[in-house]
């Protein structure tokens, strides 16, 4: 038995055989031409027809991962005109009188090596797309077809790499799962197995006399099993068992619109801390993703993290959610949610002290920096941003004045930004008393339910001793909500919960009777609340 492990890609369990894939390479041979006027026509065949597969994978993958997935196909295509790589191209045929094959070849090498030694990580990993759409043009110069080798039955990949390509083409219902040595979290083939909901890991030292072994794919741990001794093999069996057993009571629900009995329409979306929690919102069916908390990204560095960190970060996520709706909370450090290097004073009573949006408006350096990572990222997905501890229109309108700053400092640098609705967190009795006011300066209100409750019952959630005194269901609570509903659709727009309180299934009820139009919960609560959802009258 040999365990490795690698980094997870997408959460889940498979079990089955291992199958090396086989790429169809071909021996490029430089070989002397007499025409170079019909070597760069053949060549410019060659690219045409290599854009016209491109285009048809572009159609397969837009019905099976959406198009904000799909894109990458449409990039291929445009890599493909680049002008720097066609002249490369040409000019070495002309040049040096050789056959398209070879030119294509070196012309990918070259580009290929300059991404790969490249510092930034998001343009390190663009080299393997530059593999992918030069070995398309070789391959039809050679006469040959792109393929993916699979057997009959269902099959655990394992390859050096996956091209985005390689892995759209591949048929779903005969792949488990995959594990590669290269690739990345932040590679276009990760964003895929995430979308698809296939266990995948990258980073794991494969080894080909694994070929026709059994395997096992933790997805959850991060690890790889080869040839599992028998008590290995059957704990695993039982725990996939598990896993489809409950998989199977809430696979009713998935698909199914969030709407009770009587017509009453609500969204479901989920809370997300890091990247590792996608693959449990793709599986559980969210509509979106209604809080993702950046803070835990902060949390990850012992130094801020830079513009182009927060950059990728962001990306993905919208990559990943295609066209849903993405709700992503600026940095919301302080009170008992710490990070060292911010170097904040100790209070002796943080949880009414020096937090959140607070942090971001004294210290606009940090603030700034964050805004043109998410900015930039909303030209890739659906975008709001999401502003916490608001208590007065004073702190909404610095906020506006920062934002504006930002997007005009970003567009002259020649940025594209997305459309981007701008909401605030109900969190005090201050902003609940206030939120008829607020609403005529928001797109969107999204309710935090763990705060507001400790406010309004002037009770510290942190403090153990309190919590018999602690009521969620406190009347003060649940009016201070229907009074932030009522006053959202006054102003015309739409109000959520994202804090714990959405997901307790004995007010699920209650929150559709106050016409709440969204509530955000843990991606494992989805199907669950759903379910009550639609039992409800």
């Amino acid at each position: 038995m040999v365990e490795k492990s690698g980094k997870k890609i997408f959460d889940g369990i498979a079990i089955g055989k291992i199958q090396f894939y086989v790429k169809t390479d071909h021996q490029i041979i430089r070989v002397k031409v007499a025409d170079s006027e019909a070597e760069i026509a053949r060549y410019e065949a060659a690219k045409e027809e290599a854009i016209k597969q491109l285009t048809a994978l572009y159609e397969k993958a837009l019905n099976e991962v959406g198009e904000v997935n799909a894109e990458i196909f449409n990039v291929h295509a445009m890599m493909l005109e680049d002008t720097d790589y066609n002249e490369s191209v040409h000019k070495i045929i002309a040049t040096q009188g050789i056959n398209a094959e070879y030119a294509a070849a070196s012309t990918g090498d070259d580009l290929a090596k300059m991404f790969a030694n490249m510092d930034d990580e998001y343009l390190r990993a663009r080299a393997a797309d530059v593999k992918d759409i030069t070995k398309r043009v070789v391959t039809i110069l050679c006469g040959g077809e792109n393929n993916s080798n699979m057997k009959d039955e269902p099959v655990i990949i394992v390859a050096e790499d996956l091209s985005p390509s390689e892995t759209v083409q591949m048929d779903k219902s005969k792949l488990l799962a995959f594990a590669t040595r290269l690739g990345s979290a932040n590679s276009h083939t990760a964003i895929l197995a995430r979308t698809m909901g296939i266990p995948a890991l990258v980073g794991v030292d494969i080894d080909e006399s694994w070929n026709g072994k059994v395997g096992i794919i933790d997805g959850y741990k991060g690890k790889m099993i080869i040839d599992p001794e028998t008590p290995v093999l059957e704990s695993y069996l039982k725990k996939k068992e598990a896993e489809d057993e409950q998989k199977k009571l809430l696979q009713d629900m998935k698909g199914r619109e969030n709407v009770t009995k009587s017509g009453k329409r609500i969204r479901l979306y989920a809370n997300i801390g890091n990247l590792d929690d996608l693959p449990s919102v793709l599986e559980n069916d969210a509509g979106g993703i209604g809080l993702f908390r950046t803070e835990f990204l902060y949390w990850e560095f012992d130094r801020y993290p830079t513009e182009e960190e927060q950059f990728r970060t962001y990306k993905q996520v919208l990559e990943t959610m295609g066209d849903k709706k993405v709700i992503i909370r600026t940095l919301d450090i302080g009170a008992d949610k710490q990070a060292d290097y911010f170097a904040l004073d100790k209070e002796d009573n943080p949880a009414l002290g020096y937090r959140a949006i607070r942090i971001c408006l004294t210290r606009p350096e940090i603030f700034k920096t964050q805004l043109r990572a998410l900015y930039r990222a909303s030209a890739y997905g659906n975008l709001s941003i999401l502003y916490p501890m608001i208590i007065s229109t004073d702190e909404v309108q610095q906020i506006k004045e920062i934002s504006e700053s930002v997007k005009a400092e970003l567009i002259t640098e020649g940025y594209k930004i997305g459309e981007v609705k701008e909401g605030i967190m109900i969190e005090t009795p201050a902003a609940a008393l206030m939120s008829d006011v607020l609403a005529r300066e928001v797109d969107f209100f999204s309710i935090g339910t763990n705060d507001l409750t400790q406010y309004t019952l002037a009770i510290d959630r942190q403090n153990a001793k309190l919590d018999p005194f602690y009521d969620a269901y406190h009347p003060a609570v649940l009016r201070l909500i229907q009074m932030i509903v009522d006053n959202a659709h006054k102003e015309g727009i739409e109000v959520g919960i994202c804090g714990e309180l959405g997901a307790d299934l004995t007010l699920t009820e209650t929150f559709l009777k106050m016409g709440l139009d969204e509530l955000s919960v843990s991606p494992g609560c989805i199907l669950p609340v759903r379910k009550a959802v639609r039992e409800a009258e």
